[in-house]
């Protein structure tokens, strides 16, 4: 058996998780609803206060979509109750992070600024230069907080760039000079 597969899922009050047919999965909270279809093969028991994910068989594709179905529905059960966050360090002389409305405003040492509206269910936040990005859907905050680290990456040898602020950047030598 998957050992995270075979982890109930525990429903907090307020929380309600109604499946489909398709195990077509929407939970509704305090924060937000969300919905998704998950794997077909996946049998999804709800009772009570409690989810279990049960697997046909023991196929290859259904041991590795075990462990994912249950991760996926616990991850939308705590979206909805607690959200998700991620916060990224912009690093750099003249690197400057700036909101305007639904926009993020970036000087980033190009020759133009580089602009980032807001997707629809994520709220990104500036305070100084940390860019706090927030919402329900963990995917959606994971992808939008990757797409702002890519339009200026750490490098290794002044760590200049947008870093995630748990990140720890491999530093470099620098040039050796004459003796």
């Amino acid at each position: 058996m998957s050992r995270i597969g075979r982890m109930p899922i525990a429903i907090p009050a307020g929380v309600t998780v109604d499946i489909a047919e398709n195990n077509h999965v929407t939970v509704k909270g305090p924060k937000g609803t969300l919905e998704k279809s998950l794997p077909v093969e996946m049998e999804i028991d709800h009772q009570g206060e409690v989810i279990e994910i049960k697997r046909p068989n023991d196929l290859k594709r259904n041991k590795a979509l075990h462990g994912l179905t249950r991760s996926l529905l616990a991850n939308m059960v705590k979206g909805v109750t607690d959200g998700y966050e991620k916060k990224l360090e912009v690093n750099g002389v003249g690197f400057r992070v700036a909101k305007q409305g639904k926009k993020l405003v970036m000087n980033l040492g190009f020759s133009h600024q580089v602009e980032m509206e807001d997707p629809e269910g994520v709220e990104s936040k500036v305070e100084g230069n940390v860019i706090t990005v927030s919402g329900i859907d963990k995917e959606k905050v994971g992808q939008f907080a990757a797409k702002i680290r890519d339009k200026k990456r750490p490098e290794p040898y002044k760590g200049k760039g947008i870093k995630y602020a748990d990140e720890v950047i491999r530093r470099k030598v620098g040039k050796a000079g004459k003796k």
